[in-house]
């Protein structure tokens, strides 16, 4: 089906992705160690954060390469090879743009688009989305996120993201969601290590809890 071949979506122990919206790059590795020893394997640093390349080429270094570190927001084909200049390895958008993902499928970064109809949806894999990341997934609820997968390869990895929290693990899970994209529910400017610690592990305990 696919026009572009696709990185394929990393094989993760959990699909978790961290998004750390407002992380500063001084307080980057910190949060980052927290979140990888609390379990997470994906940090997605959107690109309308503080200096977000500088963040990302901190925790690219200081994290294991087990550990898939990149951008979120990710607007324009020329950001998906600031990204990769820098060590990212993840892209990430709030929209399906073709040439987005196409770009980051010919780097052979991991393409995680967001989108919120069928029609986006065979778009962006048409183009070599890795997964879909179905957004704001409040806005759809499991009901609609379960009915678009019903006509989607079965194959197709579908991320919740956008007003989800570890207690709706179970319901996204039900309706076909593979991985959970968690913002706000986990990092907020202003968070310590040590609360993105506590809040990293409810959520790793939650996710480990639905299977």
């Amino acid at each position: 089906m696919p026009e572009t071949t696709s990185t394929p979506w990393p094989d993760f122990r959990r699909d978790l992705v961290a998004i750390v919206r407002g992380v500063r790059p001084d307080e980057a590795v910190a949060i980052g160690e927290a979140l990888a020893q609390a379990g997470f394997e994906a940090i997605e640093v959107p690109l309308n954060s503080p200096e977000p390349l500088k963040s990302i080429e901190a925790l690219r270094r200081a994290l294991p390469e087990s550990v898939l570190v990149g951008a979120g927001t990710v607007l324009e084909a020329e950001q998906v090879d600031a990204v990769k200049d820098v060590g990212g390895g993840l892209i990430v958008s709030p929209n399906c743009d073709v040439q987005v993902i196409s770009r980051s499928a010919h780097l052979g970064l991991v393409s995680l688009p967001g989108v919120f109809t069928a029609t986006e949806a065979f778009a962006a894999l048409k183009h070599g989305a890795s997964a879909l990341k179905f957004f704001p997934a409040f806005n759809l609820g499991p009901d609609g996120i379960k009915a678009l997968t019903a006509v989607l390869p079965k194959e197709t990895v579908i991320a919740a993201v956008g007003g989800v929290a570890d207690g709706d693990f179970a319901a996204y899970r039900k309706a076909g969601t593979r991985a959970f994209g968690l913002g706000s529910s986990l990092y907020k400017p202003g968070y310590s290590a040590e609360e993105v610690a506590k809040r990293a592990h409810a959520a790793v305990a939650a996710y480990d809890a639905l299977s």
